[in-house]
């Protein structure tokens, strides 16, 4: 079994460091700014401009920030959110437990009450819908623990949070043939982000047709990553 250990990071938000491949699940300098920074504002709320909707892949669900996140963000925007993640080595409840992030992080009941209700959900690849106290907004999470190299999707996500375990980790993860697939399950216009910036990366992704913008790191970080599908008429 996949062992974890809980650390805490400089903006005071917990992550994990995984005993399997080595590395830590969000980076050191602040896994909630990560979140924010790199999936948050430079994904969902890039992509989500004049939309009432929006369809989302997570690409390593780990401990559920990037979703919870989401979740607050489209709660706020009163926008409807389509939200899958995939995930080869569900985080155990007890280890979810120990990072605590509603006390940490200082949630009020609507967000709390929001992440406990995505936690309970299965792995069963099913859309769960959640409560959203009243708005008339749709908020749905399927939960898929699933291998990334056998997503199939196609053309069914506006944004793509690539947040696979670092190249020197997994090197599998970053390669031409996974941003193939990636490509193809996003929808015309749409957008992958991840924290990655390294050289090879973006040549991998061009090479399958995505256009490449380096953007602001989150603080620790210069640089991050956003591939657009390119369209043509």
């Amino acid at each position: 079994m996949e062992g974890h250990r809980v650390f805490e990071t400089q903006d005071g938000s917990r992550s994990l460091f995984s005993e399997r491949f080595g590395v830590s699940y969000h980076s050191k300098y602040g896994a909630w700014q990560e979140t924010q920074h790199v999936f948050v504002e430079a994904g969902l709320r890039y992509q989500s401009i004049d939309k009432d909707s929006i369809s989302v892949l997570d690409i390593g669900f780990g401990t559920g920030l990037n979703c919870i996140a989401s979740l607050f963000f489209a709660f706020q925007q009163n926008m409807s959110l389509e939200y899958v993640g995939l995930e080869a080595f569900p985080v155990p409840a007890k280890t979810l437990a120990d990072l605590d992030y509603p006390s940490i992080l200082d949630w009020d009941e609507d967000q709390t009450g929001l992440y406990h209700q995505m936690q309970a959900f299965d792995w069963d690849g099913k859309p769960q819908h959640l409560k959203t106290f009243q708005k008339n907004i749709s908020l749905s999470v399927a939960k898929r623990k699933q291998r990334f190299e056998e997503l199939s999707d196609l053309e069914q996500y506006d944004v793509i949070y690539y947040d696979a375990f670092a190249p020197e980790a997994q090197p599998e993860l970053w390669t031409v043939e996974m941003f193939e697939r990636m490509y193809n399950a996003l929808k015309p216009s749409g957008a992958l982000v991840t924290y990655c910036a390294k050289g090879q990366v973006k040549r991998n992704m061009k090479a399958v047709g995505f256009s490449v913008e380096r953007l602001k790191g989150p603080p620790g970080k210069r640089e991050m990553t956003r591939a657009m599908k390119e369209t043509f008429e």
